[in-house]
């Protein structure tokens, strides 16, 4: 209830909007800057054990954009959740809140959390969601000759981090991408080889800098492709009311 209503309070007042943007930190621009440094809230929500009921209260406010099943947008605007690490969430939520991840659309959403405790909650409950099978891919006529070439990429530099299936680990940060919408994996890609994803993992940006627009194209549409056996599912019917 609380969500609902602070989601309605914000929308009707604009503030998504209007809100002043995070104060920055310094990111991977410094000289000084650490991938993943372990301190501040993000430490403590990490030591928290999320609660999934809460959490499906303060998934609430997210779910206007997320949907309320976590799959996100096809178009890539706004990403797939579902079955994400709970380390990974709550790494990405305290970094936008602390001004380290530049999201000035999500950050007035970030900023509502009022603890540590309510981002492992969030973490939990979304962690807790089936990830969808049906979400945005490479539609192009050449669909099947991008995803071959992708998986000969992805395959030399990116499986040992994101594993065979995409499901990332969970204890080092690295995200589950299998489901992820295809615009969206291009545009973080883009983003992170081009220096504008400001948490970026530096060990990513060496090895992804090399790279074309076509060939992040092509490891965009094989990763979208990418399939976790057993943790993936069909949208649920509605319930019969």
């Amino acid at each position: 209830m609380k969500a609902s209503l602070l989601l309605i309070g914000l929308l009707s007042a604009g503030i998504a909007i209007a809100a002043p943007p995070a104060p920055k930190q310094q990111g991977i621009e410094g000289k000084d800057y650490k991938w993943n440094a372990q301190e501040g809230e993000k430490v403590e929500a990490l030591h928290k054990k999320g609660d999934v009921k809460n959490g499906q209260e303060v998934y609430e406010i997210c779910g206007a954009c997320h949907l309320p099943s976590g799959a996100g947008r096809p178009d890539g605007t706004f990403p797939q959740l579902a079955g994400q690490h709970s380390t990974v969430l709550i790494k990405q939520m305290a970094d936008i809140r602390a001004g380290l991840r530049d999201n000035p659309t999500m950050y007035p959403f970030a900023a509502t959390l009022v603890d540590p405790q309510e981002l492992a909650d969030a973490a939990a409950y979304i962690n807790s969601l089936c990830i969808p099978l049906e979400h945005g891919k490479y539609e192009g006529p050449d669909a099947a000759m991008q995803v071959a070439k992708g998986k000969d990429l992805y395959e030399k530099q990116c499986l040992e981090c994101h594993g065979k299936n995409g499901e990332g680990n969970k204890e080092k940060f690295y995200p589950v991408i299998a489901g992820q919408h295809y615009k969206y994996l291009l545009r973080q890609m883009t983003e992170i080889r081009d220096g504008h994803r400001r948490n970026a993992n530096p060990d990513m940006v060496k090895v992804i800098k090399p790279y074309s627009n076509d060939q992040l194209v092509a490891i965009s549409a094989y990763q979208s492709s990418l399939v976790m056996p057993g943790n993936m599912c069909k949208p649920k019917a509605a319930k019969k009311k």
